[in-house]
């Protein structure tokens, strides 16, 4: 580690302004060899150097679809010459099953970068540091006994973190919950900010009491907004507060109360402002809503995006104060854009039917001169590639995914429904037998604040649905993220009301174009998804077999069971004790009597978000009604499947479930 670095990172103030750069040339880079069959590689935590010289990816080479091995696929730090000829350069901590490497961020020099490593064998986290050029890292922050996430740095070179010391669980109410047992809810996990001092020690600068989930730095360095809540950090992000905490002093100030949730806290490069993403959103990391801006000082909040056709899910101030920058789901594209935040329309750089993602909670990397960026872009039928320039005008710095052929064509459906807009995407074999007609299954977004977008169709259920000669259709309902604020408030004190009615509306709109046999319809979704499955065999016969993942039978029920009750209320506009009616007129269990679709049901054992009973209540009722049901509970795992095992076992199940009822 060179003397110029720890200078950097123990630094406390900006010694001076950085002159934006003019725009980096970008010619292209020679390809690499086709990617092999089965060994598609994905990109994630992509970052270009504030210089616009390297862009940083957490690139993994993934195993064949059919490998359940408990090998974990191969991941490394891939560091990327912008404009050069050779191959990337590449940063290891060990091998697969020694160590883990996450979140990577360049210093602001562009000289020198920072990333986690998981110890897996010692059991700790640490913070390495490295050169763009060096094969390895040095460890700078020492076996942290925690959890460690989130690592940015100051315009000066300090270095903050997130970390939960002696953590339970892994971060986020996705993973698998800690054992229940003992006295529950005594001392929940608190994930707390810090700064990296000199010698490699974390100085704490938030509450013990308190859950900070993101956070920004002060363009000096003094300070930084965050966004809070008290106690269980699962569970209270949805009334999350914005604070300030001061590192001189120590202070650490709420300065405002939103009253919907907050995403993404931003500080504008002259100090004066800070913008942040404000809206209707159901789960932590699924973003979506209007770009707001507030004094640092707190007071109130601006939405500069009034009326939005769309919702922003990631922003940055690139390298001007006036003007801020986000990313929005518009429709049936993903567009980059930029606001005033004195008044004024907002202006569209850029939109394509495709979706773009960097790493965390950004869906594009700028460099320091506001001009050139990276991203990961991929479409249905086009895969995962890091992206490089101007926006809109980008070059491909990666080609390991170019000899992949697609497994799908792919249309956006546009259909009306109570007077309104709605869309949705229809996947299909890229060869059809002329007058057949083939079996659809429909799949129900979770959420229900999100949205179906387009990703590379190479491995999974959905391919596999499609060489089995199915169509899959992804409607996006009221409630869905890509209208504006009021459709995603459209479902609000009615789930499975209106949202129903838009997917069945879009089916009938499919089969009007689609060579889709009415006869042969199926239904699946995971989480929210796994609710609209199971409240659809409640309110239709029209679908002949149905697949539901962690899915709600009983709002009411629920409401005492999972690990993130508070989600509920902006949804239901009370507890379920304070009005349990507006719960049970949503809930499946309610008109149980009316199922008569066979049935498969599946769900993580230690699942936070849905927890196993809510399977076990449904499959309990058909079984007792006579419907064909089956369930399975998945040892060990949380609300995603994790495990290769389990996933290709799932697959295999709802593909046979399907076949058994539909061909």
């Amino acid at each position: 580690m060179t003397r110029r670095f720890l200078a950097l990172l123990s630094a406390c103030a900006l010694a001076g302004s950085i002159p934006l750069l003019g725009a980096v040339p970008l010619p292209r880079i020679g390809p690499k060899a086709p990617s092999v069959a089965g060994h598609m590689h994905s990109y994630g935590s992509v970052a270009i150097s504030p210089d616009g010289k390297h862009v940083l990816a957490l690139e993994t080479i993934e195993k064949d679809e059919n490998d359940t091995s408990s090998v974990p696929s191969p991941t490394a730090l891939m560091i990327y010459t912008v404009g050069g000829a050779n191959a990337p350069h590449t940063i290891k901590c060990g091998t697969p099953a020694d160590c883990t490497i996450s979140s990577p961020a360049w210093a602001p020099d562009g000289e020198h970068l920072a990333f986690i490593v998981r110890d897996k064998k010692n059991g700790v986290t640490e913070i390495w540091t490295a050169r763009p050029d060096e094969d390895t890292g040095h460890p700078f922050v020492r076996a942290f006994k925690g959890v460690m996430t989130s690592l940015k740095y100051a315009p000066n070179g300090s270095l903050a973190v997130l970390a939960t010391a002696n953590a339970k669980k892994e971060v986020g109410a996705t993973q698998a919950g800690a054992a229940l047992v003992g006295e529950i809810g005594a001392k929940p996990d608190e994930q707390r900010l810090a700064i990296v001092a000199a010698g490699g020690t974390l100085a704490f600068v938030s509450p013990a009491d308190t859950y900070i989930y993101e956070y920004d730095w002060s363009p000096d360095a003094t300070k930084l907004v965050a966004t809070e809540a008290k106690g269980d950090g699962d569970n209270n992000w949805w009334f999350a507060k914005l604070a300030i905490a001061d590192i001189g002093t120590k202070a650490f100030t709420e300065i405002y109360t939103p009253p919907l949730q907050i995403n993404a806290p931003r500080w504008s490069p002259d100090g004066k402002t800070i913008a942040f993403i404000s809206g209707l959103m159901s789960d932590f990391g699924s973003v979506g809503g209007d770009v707001f801006t507030i004094a640092p000082s707190g007071g109130t909040a601006t939405n500069v995006t009034p009326n939005l056709p769309g919702s922003a899910n990631s922003l940055t101030w690139a390298h001007k104060s006036d003007r801020v920058t986000f990313t929005m789901l518009a429709n049936d594209k993903t567009a980059i854009a930029t606001a005033p935040i004195k008044g004024g329309a907002a202006t569209t750089l850029w939109s394509e039917a495709v979706s773009i993602a960097a790493g965390g909670d950004a869906r594009a990397s700028f460099a320091k001169d506001g001009i050139t960026s990276a991203l990961v872009r991929q479409g249905f039928e086009t895969p995962a590639a890091i992206l490089v320039g101007r926006v809109g005008a980008w070059t491909a710095l990666t080609h390991d995914n170019d000899g992949i052929e697609p497994s799908v064509k792919a249309q956006s459906i546009t259909w009306m429904s109570d007077g309104a807009r709605v869309q949705g995407w229809l996947l299909q074999p890229r060869e059809l037998v002329p007058g057949k007609e083939y079996p659809m299954i429909t799949n129900i977004h979770g959420g229900p604040s999100a949205a179906s977008t387009p990703n590379f169709v190479e491995r999974g259920t959905t391919k596999a649905f499609i060489k089995g000669g199915y169509f899959v259709f992804y409607p996006n309902p009221r409630g869905s993220f890509g209208q504006g604020e009021a459709f995603t408030r459209g479902n609000v004190k009615d789930f499975g009301g209106g949202d129903l009615r838009d997917v069945l509306a879009g089916i009938d709109a499919v089969e009007k174009t689609a060579p889709v046999d009415d006869a042969r319809l199926g239904v699946t979704g995971g989480s929210y998804g796994g609710y609209m499955t199971m409240w659809t065999i409640t309110q239709t016969q029209r679908f002949r077999a149905a697949v539901a993942g962690a899915g709600i039978a009983n709002w009411q029920s629920y409401y005492g069971q999972n690990g993130i009750d508070t989600w509920m209320l902006p949804f239901f506009g009370a507890s379920v004790y304070d009005d349990p009616a507006v719960y049970a007129k949503s809930s499946p269990i309610t008109f149980i009597k009316n199922a008569k679709t066979p049935t498969f049901i599946y769900v993580g054992e230690r699942d936070v978000e849905v927890p196993a009973p809510q399977s076990f209540e449904m499959w309990h009722a058909l079984q007792d009604l006579k419907v064909p049901t089956e369930l399975v509970v998945y040892e060990g795992e949380g609300h995603a499947i994790r495990s290769a095992a389990h996933r290709k076992d799932v697959q295999d199940r709802t593909i046979a479930w399907f076949d058994k009822y539909l061909k």
